[in-house]
């Protein structure tokens, strides 16, 4: 993008206008200078008069008469004594200077090596905070930079922890990449292994720099304080959020800053999209969602690693199904689709003649999908559709029928998803490490921090519809049949399990459950699963039937 040249008055009278700049700020420091005495005395008789006026205010009506005369007592005194006048004018005048001084405390400067680190910061900016044109540039090399940085912070270690910059108003700070370059700039020259979080101030062309502190990795699952229709996807940082959920840590209570989103038929955001790498805790934020979402409504979860992590699901109140092949997957789905449709009838014909909805049609159901592009190749060469095509009714009308869509995908296979799925699914999760392009292809708009360096389990950024992005911890719900879960956080999960419910007409084999859920599938016989025959209901919607796991 070119820039226009600045006017001719401003190039031919550079120097004229410098100088008398110059000239005008050497005159109000020198004034300053000679009034300070005059100033500091003037705040001190305001202090005083103003203390007056209050002890006055605060004096009992049938007081102030004796004080009015003892005052007058005082005066008289005063004026009949040698010198009283003078001595009492110079009194005055030393309590007001007293009570007016400048009782904020001095600025300490920075040292040796904090002050070298600003001045190298500084002229790396000048190139990007720059143009030759500029008569009176505020970056330029070997210029002041204290005029430039407002306000800094050091930690211990000598390492910047806030910076204010001030910018001139040329520069380019409405484009994405101007200001990717000066971040990246920043990061790098303020020393790398912390997350940064920057906030540009267009309007007053500043530019704040602050060092983020570490989201708690600590909270486990839990009971948070949510009403219906709400599910809390994880915590971030406290300027983020106007709201708080109590928490425990162990054997303390605190206050944490929610990730909430909101379900339902208000919801503006009723899918969820999760995107991650291999670890990065996207079926950790599945489990927990289901357990949230078992507290109000029914859940089926499709799962496409087919390696058993949702085996301490099966067989739980609330869970229809937990499908691990490519035939549980197809039925669940087609039965979700069918329930929509019932649900969608049966709301519109009680609407159409006076009555209120049915109950079965407001409890929530909850499609819990993991990695659902594992079936698309199987569907492919089997001849059978994609179970993605069965997600469109709904995705597209599950709002209205209270019906909620959760899909996690990784990286590597995002591309496999399908276009309805990515066009309703406005709610996105990432977690995990990701590039500035990738976060950016997938909540829609970078993040204002920098990646961290070191990514726990469950770490990533969160964007509710065009919000904003919010930094974001999941909270700690690993598999409680896996070995290296602790028990702490095992305890956890299995108390917020609800009770096992075996459905009439249903066998199921309690005993090494985990184990046969991630046994391969056998073919062309249908795939074995661990399955609970969903709940009968008071219509007489399609259902899946329930097929035992094979021996």
């Amino acid at each position: 993008m070119a820039r226009r040249p600045l006017p001719r008055i401003l190039s031919s009278g550079s120097a004229h206008i410098a100088r008398s700049r110059e000239m005008a700020r050497s005159a109000a420091d020198s004034a300053t200078d000679v009034l300070h005495p005059l100033i500091t005395i003037t705040r001190g008789l305001r202090l005083l008069a103003g203390s007056g006026r209050r002890k006055w205010a605060a004096t009992p009506k049938e007081r102030r008469g004796p004080a009015l005369f003892l005052v007058a007592a005082c005066v008289l005194v005063v004026a009949l004594l040698p010198y009283g006048p003078l001595l009492t004018l110079i009194s005055v005048m030393a309590v007001a200077g007293w009570k007016g001084r400048d009782r904020t405390p001095a600025r300490k400067g920075p040292n040796d090596a904090e002050l070298q680190r600003l001045r190298s910061l500084y002229e790396a900016l000048v190139p990007y905070f720059s143009v030759p044109e500029d008569p009176s540039p505020l970056f330029a090399h070997g210029g002041e930079w204290d005029k430039a940085f407002d306000e800094y912070e050091f930690d211990a270690d000598g390492r910047l922890t806030r910076l204010r910059v001030s910018y001139p108003a040329y520069f380019t700070d409405g484009e994405d990449s101007s200001r990717v370059r000066i971040e990246h700039l920043l990061h790098t020259k303020s020393g790398r292994g912390r997350e940064y979080l920057f906030d540009w101030d267009e309007e007053g062309n500043e530019l704040v720099m602050s060092v983020l502190p570490p989201l708690p990795t600590d909270i486990a699952a839990q009971r948070f304080v949510t009403t219906p229709g709400e599910t809390v996807l994880g915590f971030t940082d406290a300027a983020a959020v106007r709201r708080t959920v109590p928490v425990m840590e162990g054997d303390t209570t605190r206050d944490a800053p929610p990730v909430v989103w909101r379900t339902g038929a208000r919801s503006t955001e009723p899918h969820l999209l999760v995107v991650g790498r291999p670890g990065s805790g996207t079926t950790s934020l599945l489990r927990s969602i289901a357990l949230q979402a078992l507290a109000h409504g029914d859940v089926v979860i499709v799962d496409g690693n087919g390696t058993g992590e949702y085996a301490s699901l099966t067989g739980r109140t609330g869970v229809l199904a937990v499908e691990c092949g490519l035939s549980g997957a197809l039925s669940g789905l087609e039965w979700a689709a069918n329930e929509t449709e019932r649900r969608l009838i049966a709301a519109n014909r009680a609407r159409q003649s006076g009555h209120a909805v049915p109950d079965d049609t407001k409890r929530p159901l909850w499609l819990l999908l993991d990695r659902p592009s594992a079936f698309s190749h199987p569907a492919a060469a089997d001849g059978r559709p994609d179970p993605q095509e069965l997600l469109q009714v709904p995705l597209r009308h599950g709002r209205a029928a209270n019906v909620t869509v959760v899909v996690a995908e990784q990286f590597d296979t995002l591309d496999a998803l399908s276009r309805t799925v990515r066009t309703h699914t406005r709610a996105r999760v990432v977690l995990g490490a990701a590039t500035r392009d990738e976060l950016a292809s997938v909540l829609g708009a970078p993040p204002h921090t920098t990646p961290t360096p070191e990514t726990p389990t469950g770490r990533g950024y969160a964007r509710l519809g065009t919000g904003p992005v919010l930094r974001l911890q999941v909270p700690a719900t690993p598999d409680p049949y896996d070995d290296a879960t602790s028990d702490a956080h095992r305890r956890a999960v299995l108390d917020l399990l609800p009770d096992r419910h075996t459905p009439p007409g249903a066998t199921t084999e309690p005993t090494d459950t985990a184990t046969r859920t991630a046994e391969p599938d056998p073919e062309p016989a249908p795939p074995a699963r661990t399955k609970v025959k969903p709940r009968p209901r008071q219509s007489q919607a399609p259902v899946p039937a329930a097929v035992p796991a094979e021996g």
